[in-house]
């Protein structure tokens, strides 16, 4: 399966992408709007996905919306708020069966309809948002934000990076801050809203069946005018270390977390981030790593652990679940480890293993239309031009020295540890 994106301009700052593929029983059409991952305007910006899919001007409630859903052979809207490296995205996404599954040749354009009438013609009192839908979306925001605490691995996770990143855009939480929601009203929503309309850049993503009809449908559809479009920048990448932080907070818990942040100052578009993807695998890919190896299973140390890189800032942490007296024990094997690796003291089998590993995560994204946008998403925001093949190529092509070179940048900059109380 050979996946291509035919990039077509519609208008200055929005972009349709469209995936032809008929492996799936569903077509799904996505927006991406970005934007600056920004303290003043991050949680502004996250709420008002929630407040527009609440109405729209025909349909005014919620179960407006999901009744005509049903009407549309039960297709399914989803939004999300997120962050890629330094950029805030906001996703409005609909999908729904193809044509030849429900006899209606006319359903994608009213499938296409609703999402558009979601994003481009909301529910509105007094020419600005409902004040009632703002109140209401707030509290569940709120929630949402202070409930980032119940999940203690990515707490700390999320926890480490604001530490390591502490003057960095990238230590910014994408739903945002609490104590900003109290200054957000119908009118300060509206106003950001008409911002993100006319001046934040929109990409489109089409992946499903269509013809040429579709195609120039989509294309008349999103002939919105922009002006004085925002501009992206690229993320600040820093290899260096100034000062290593060691961070512990406590917590009523019965599982330590241990996360430790690494700078590796390799940006995705130096050939050497292939390495770098090998070397992390190597290293706490799964259960042939060096980490799972001898942390979990010779030493019984950790409940679970691994790596992750964070592609877009080229940082890459460690973490896992631990007992409270295996701290320093913990950091001591993980240390070595990394020692080992930058030394090349890993075989080609554990290169290969690697390597299969991260071809089969990369081939999974042929299994979802969902991952399709996503990954070609991804394409657009780092200027990749390389095919998903010519990507795993790539990834084939690494060699031993690249691996050792990449590790050796491998530089730690911050341990958290989230422990029990007293």
């Amino acid at each position: 399966m050979v996946l291509n994106c035919n990039r077509i301009g519609i208008n200055k700052g929005i972009n349709l992408n469209l995936i032809r593929t008929d492996k799936f029983k569903s077509n799904i059409l996505s927006f991406y709007f970005t934007l600056p991952l920004d303290r003043e305007g991050v949680t502004t910006n996250a709420l008002l996905p929630l407040v527009l899919k609440r109405g729209t001007k025909e349909l005014e409630t919620s179960l407006k919306i999901q009744r005509k859903l049903e009407e549309l052979y039960g297709s399914n809207l989803s939004i999300n708020v997120d962050k890629k490296g330094e950029t805030q995205t906001i996703r409005f996404t609909i999908e729904g069966p193809k044509g030849s599954y429900v006899n209606d040749g006319k359903y994608i354009i009213h499938m296409i309809e609703l999402l558009k009438s979601i994003i481009y013609d909301p529910y509105l009192e007094k020419g600005v948002f409902s004040q009632q839908y703002v109140e209401q979306e707030k509290e569940i925001l709120k929630r949402l934000i202070e409930g980032k605490i119940n999940d203690k691995r990515e707490y700390a996770i999320y926890r480490c990076i604001e530490e390591m990143c502490k003057n960095e855009k990238f230590s910014i939480y994408p739903l945002g801050y609490v104590e900003d929601l109290e200054k957000i009203d119908s009118n300060t929503l509206y106003k950001n809203y008409e911002k993100i309309l006319y001046q934040a850049p929109v990409e489109i993503f089409y992946v499903g069946e269509y013809d040429k009809e579709l195609e120039s449908y989509l294309i008349d559809s999103f002939k919105f005018p922009k002006k004085n479009i925002i501009e992206i920048e690229r993320e600040s990448i820093t290899g260096s270390v100034q000062t290593k932080n060691m961070i512990y907070e406590d917590m009523d818990i019965t599982q330590g977390k241990l996360v430790i942040g690494y700078r590796t100052g390799i940006p995705y578009e130096d050939h050497l981030y292939n390495g770098l993807m090998v070397a992390s695998d190597i290293l706490g890919g799964g259960p042939n790593s060096k980490l799972f190896r001898n942390v979990r299973e010779a030493e019984s140390l950790a409940y679970y652990i691994g790596t992750s890189i964070y592609k877009y800032k080229s940082i890459m942490l460690i973490d896992g679940g631990i007992e409270f007296e295996n701290f320093e024990k913990t950091i001591g094997i993980i240390r070595s480890q990394i020692d080992a690796m930058k030394s090349g003291i890993f075989t080609n089998e554990d290169m290969d293993i690697s390597k299969k590993s991260i071809k089969t995560s990369m081939e999974s994204i042929y299994d979802s239309a969902f991952l399709i946008s996503e990954y070609f998403f991804s394409k657009v925001l780092t200027k990749d031009s390389r095919s998903l093949e010519e990507t795993i190529g790539d990834i084939e092509k690494v060699t031993k020295e690249e691996v050792i070179e990449a590790s050796n940048k491998i530089n730690a900059d911050t341990i958290y540890f989230l422990r029990h109380i007293g």
